[in-house]
C-alpha cells in the first residue's frame, strides 16, 4: 500500500484531499502549522498520521517524507493581498518552503510530487482561456513565488528524475473554506456575510471574471494526477478549472438568489496585484490524464451556502 504526505492537510483542500486518499485505502500522513489551516477541518481526515510542523523546518520535512511514495503540496501562505503586505513572510512559506518539499523528496526517494500552483500566473496578459502554453506573467508575490515553484518542481524532474506534476488552480471554492478569514475566497465570504445580514464588498467594477472551480473537481485532478502514466504528466503544467467565466456581479446575484438575500452590493477600489480575469482551456488535462469537472457552478454554490448556512448554526449552538 502506498504512503501519500499532503502538506498543508488541515487546510481547505488538503483536508479535502486527505478525505478522498482515506476513503480509498490510502495511508496518509499530514503536515500542518495551524497558520492558516484549522484543527477542525481534520475531523474529516480521522485516521491520517498527523505532524505539526512548519515547511521552513527542513528537518521536520524531511522526517514527515520518509517512507512516502507521493507528496501531494498544498501548503501556502495564499492570497495576493497578504504578500503585497508582507512578501517577506509569504516568500519564506510559498518558495523556501517548497524547496525543503522538494529537497526532502528526492532524498528519501519518493515517485511523485503534485505541486498546486495557481492560476495567477498568468497574470493580466491578453488572451482567453488561458492555456498552459502562455508564458508565465505574474503580477503580485505570491504568484511569482508560485511560478517560482513550478520552475523547481519542473528542474528537479529533468535533473534528478523526481517526477513532478503542477496543477494551476482556478478560483477553488466549497466547504471548509475559511468564510471568517481576511482572505477568504469571495463565495464563501460573500455567503457567510450574506446569511448574517451584512452586504459583502466587491473590489472594483464586479465585471472581471472568474473560472470558479468547486473543490470536489480539484481533488478529483489531484487522484488523476497521481496515478497518470508518468509520459503524460512528469514535468508538465496543468490548468485545474471548470472551463467557464462567471463575472462577480453574476456570481453575486445567483449567490444572493440561493441564500434569499436582497441587498445589493458595496463596491471598493479594485485591490492591487489583484488578476482583471481568469478563464481556463482545461483540453490539456483531459487529454493526459482524463480530467473533466463534473460539479456545476450553481450546484457548488448551493452546497458551499449549506456548508456555511451549517457552520453559522453550529457557531450559535456554542
Amino acid at each position: 500500500m502506498s504512503t501519500y504526505l499532503i502538506t498543508g492537510v488541515a487546510g481547505f483542500i488538503g483536508s479535502h484531499l486527505a478525505q478522498a486518499l482515506l476513503a480509498r485505502g490510502a495511508y496518509v500522513r499530514g503536515l500542518d502549522n495551524f497558520s492558516t489551516g484549522r484543527p477542525k477541518n481534520l475531523d474529516a481526515a480521522a485516521g491520517i498520521e498527523f505532524i505539526e510542523a512548519d515547511l521552513r523546518d527542513a528537518a521536520a520535512v524531511q522526517a514527515a517524507c520518509k517512507d512516502v511514495d507521493f507528496v501531494l503540496h498544498e501548503a501556502a501562505l495564499p492570497s495576493v493581498p497578504r504578500s503585497v503586505q508582507d512578501p517577506r513572510t509569504s516568500h519564506e512559506n510559498n518558495l523556501d518552503g517548497t524547496f525543503n518539499v522538494l529537497e526532502a523528496a528526492r532524498s528519501a526517494g519518493v515517485r511523485r510530487v503534485i505541486f498546486a500552483a495557481s492560476s495567477s500566473a498568468y497574470g493580466n496578459q491578453p488572451g482567453f482561456p488561458r492555456q498552459e502554453t502562455m508564458t508565465p506573467k505574474p503580477i503580485a508575490p505570491y504568484p511569482v513565488q508560485k511560478v517560482a515553484g513550478e520552475l523547481y518542481m519542473q528542474s528537479y524532474w529533468q535533473v534528478y528524475g523526481l517526477e513532478t506534476v503542477c496543477l494551476r488552480y482556478f478560483n477553488v471554492f466549497g466547504p471548509r473554506q475559511d468564510p471568517a478569514s481576511a482572505y477568504a475566497g469571495v463565495i464563501a465570504k460573500w455567503a457567510r456575510q450574506m446569511l448574517q445580514g451584512e452586504r459583502p464588498v466587491i473590489f472594483g467594477d464586479g465585471e472581471q471574471g472568474r473560472d470558479f472551480t468547486y473543490v470536489d473537481d480539484v481533488v478529483e485532478a489531484n487522484l488523476l494526477a497521481l496515478s497518470a502514466e508518468p509520459r503524460r504528466v512528469a514535468g508538465q503544467v496543468f490548468n485545474v478549472a471548470r472551463g467557464e467565466r462567471h463575472t462577480l456581479n453574476d456570481t453575486y446575484t445567483l449567490l444572493a438568489e440561493i441564500v434569499g438575500f436582497d441587498q445589493p452590493a458595496l463596491y471598493q477600489p479594485a485591490r492591487p496585484g489583484d488578476v482583471r480575469d481568469s478563464h481556463a482551456d482545461i483540453s490539456a488535462a483531459a487529454e493526459a490524464f482524463g480530467y473533466r469537472p463534473r460539479v456545476s457552478f450553481a450546484e457548488g454554490l448551493r452546497r458551499t451556502v449549506e456548508w456555511v448556512r451549517a457552520e453559522l448554526a453550529a457557531e450559535a449552538r456554542r
